[in-house]
């Protein structure tokens, strides 16, 4: 059985129909969605059985934490500790935006969650549909890429429909993303205001770099 399609304006998303998006992740459904870069997989980052389904769909190794989509920066907070400097001036800088932070997980994170790295990968995207649902939810939601391990990133429902739409129940098709290219991860969980570049993406190195070097 093929996974229902549901319409949300991209730009100005229908409250009834985040409710309805809502709704199917308290019940620890998977659903996919847009975001500022490509479509993810969310669900409830504390329903285990739910973040169990997801790597399970992915065939994803279960070594690698799933990373989180935010609504604002006390969300950040929330879920990181011992954070230093530069999570003001990335977020201030890059946020809403193509940018993940890896932060070490707070204790409101289940281990498992975090794939058992203690670490978690946040950020807020500059896409109306997944912030509307953060919002709406009050939690944060997990954000992998919605396409199979092996298999191309999807940038429109469709992609996503083609894929894997025979083992998940509900896909937001809030058209086209804005973005071709994957975010850039900057690893900030050494702390002591250390930082790593772990990919290159949608954000240059070299802006990263002259920001926190400034």
């Amino acid at each position: 059985m093929f996974a229902e399609i549901l319409r949300i304006h991209p730009d100005e998303p229908e409250p009834d129909r985040v409710q309805y998006v809502v709704s199917c992740l308290r019940m620890g459904k998977v659903v996919g969605m847009p975001t500022d870069t490509f479509y993810g997989l969310a669900v409830d980052p504390v329903n285990l059985r739910a973040v169990e389904h997801i790597y399970e769909i992915k065939g994803r190794l279960k070594h690698k934490p799933l990373s989180l989509l935010i609504a604002n920066v006390s969300q950040a907070y929330e879920l990181s500790r011992e954070v230093g400097p530069h999570l003001d001036k990335l977020a201030e800088r890059f946020w809403p935006g193509p940018l993940t932070l890896i932060v070490k997980a707070s204790s409101r994170l289940p281990l498992r969650s975090t794939a058992k790295t203690g670490n978690v990968a946040i950020r807020i995207p500059d896409a109306a549909i997944p912030r509307a649902v953060v919002e709406a939810f009050g939690l944060p939601i997990t954000a992998t890429s919605a396409n199979l391990q092996g298999y191309p990133e999807c940038t429109h429902a469709a992609c996503v429909r083609d894929q894997i739409g025979d083992s998940i129940p509900l896909i937001v098709d809030g058209g086209p993303t804005g973005r071709s290219m994957p975010t850039t991860i900057v690893d900030l969980s050494a702390g002591k205001g250390s930082w790593q570049i772990l990919r290159e993406g949608a954000i240059p190195t070299h802006e990263i770099a002259l920001l926190l070097q400034s």
